[in-house]
């Protein structure tokens, strides 16, 4: 009888023997699908500008060079952790972590060197080409009623021959919490666009529109009706601003109609980021009236004015014409801090100013007539 220790050692030779079999079967230069895993997932969330965690995980069968791209959904997919640092490198051991804005779910994609991501897009790109390997994930924990509510198809809606995405979700704009409703914001047959703070609850809710695609350098127009009548703790907005990247201050451009609680304080204004620099902001009084607001965005320059009455955009590009000129009724330009151009876009925003002791007592509704954009 042959002693165990003999026997135990003919099976790992053959054993031994049917992997290295295996292994020479395989062609030449063949390599295993590469895999990526999740460690660390942050929580479920509506998501936002504020809101971020951190996503880890790691990779099996990556090549050198090669990268992950991550993505949050918070209506649509979302590049981590912002527009100008859209890649997250492999550590020598295949792992990878990063932070990210958070969502309701996120994605991982390991891609070659020369791959561009998108900063948002509707739908994750399928692995092929350049994307060598996709994984997504839920985020962890379950979202509230209201929260999934806040997520449902974004409303999205035609003003001024362009399409504007209704906001839906909080904001701490204003000093307090927000929240928006997308009915707050639509346009009527004249193809104005109406924006209302409207009761709800024990507060308010507020609207928002923010244009789908960066415009960049140019003149951009606001034809406004009457603004007069919004008590001291409303707020219009008409700016530019970046959500993904907090480089150059959000690339906020702000055209402001507010007493921003001080029913003494004059109510418009004109500012850049930071807003507490002196030289940064221009205050001025919008009257009643059809008012029409232009800001012109040059390299190292934007020029802001406002006009009595709807302004052509003629005599907007002309601004030393006798006609534009006797209806200024505002105009200031900042030659400091002025952002370049990134993935920002417009926004039109009616929503309350919190931190006052005159507090807001009854729903109010702007018209903005027109809006228009001359590279």
């Amino acid at each position: 009888m042959k002693p165990i220790a003999f026997v135990r050692a003919c099976q790992w030779i053959a054993l031994l023997s049917a992997g290295l079999f295996l292994g020479g079967c395989r062609p030449p230069g063949t390599q295993l699908t590469p895999v990526i895993t999740f460690s660390k997932v942050p929580p479920a969330d509506v998501g936002g500008p504020d809101k971020t965690g951190t996503i880890a995980g790691h990779v099996s069968g990556a090549r050198p060079q090669q990268r992950i791209v991550i993505f949050a959904k918070s209506g649509q997919w979302w590049v981590q952790p912002n527009a100008a640092q859209p890649f997250t490198n492999l550590q020598s051991d295949a792992s990878w972590a990063n932070a990210t804005h958070l969502g309701t779910e996120y994605a991982a994609l390991l891609v070659e060197p020369g791959y561009l991501p998108p900063v948002t897009t509707d739908a994750l790109p399928n692995p092929g080409g350049a994307v060598i390997a996709l994984a997504t994930t839920p985020g962890q924990g379950t979202l509230s009623d209201t929260a999934d509510k806040q997520l449902a198809e974004p409303r999205r809606l035609q003003f001024s021959g362009y399409e504007w995405e209704a906001r839906q979700m909080p904001s701490p704009r204003g000093g307090t919490p927000n929240t928006y409703d997308p009915a707050n914001a639509w346009t009527d047959a004249q193809g104005h666009l109406h924006l209302r703070i409207a009761k709800s609850g024990d507060g308010w809710s507020c609207a928002e529109v923010s244009l789908r695609r960066s415009l960049g350098y140019g003149s951009y127009i606001f034809v406004v009706q009457n603004i007069a009548h919004l008590e001291p703790a409303a707020v219009l907005g008409l700016y530019t601003w970046d959500d993904l990247n907090a480089d150059q201050n959000h690339r906020e451009l702000d055209l402001e109609f507010s007493r921003w609680g001080d029913p003494l304080s004059k109510n418009a204004q004109y500012a850049i980021q930071p807003y507490y620099v002196p030289v940064n902001m221009f205050r001025f009084v919008a009257p009643p009236g059809v008012l029409t607001h232009s800001l012109r965005w040059e390299p190292g320059r934007v020029a802001f004015h406002s006009w009595q009455g709807r302004t052509l955009s003629n005599q907007i590009l002309v601004e030393s014409s006798a006609n534009a000129r006797a209806r200024v009724i505002a105009e200031h330009t900042f030659t400091s801090g002025v952002p370049s151009p990134g993935n920002e876009s417009v926004r039109l925003s009616l929503y309350v100013y919190g931190k006052t002791r005159t507090p807001l007592q009854n729903e109010a509704e702007v018209i903005i007539e027109k809006f228009e954009y001359l590279p």
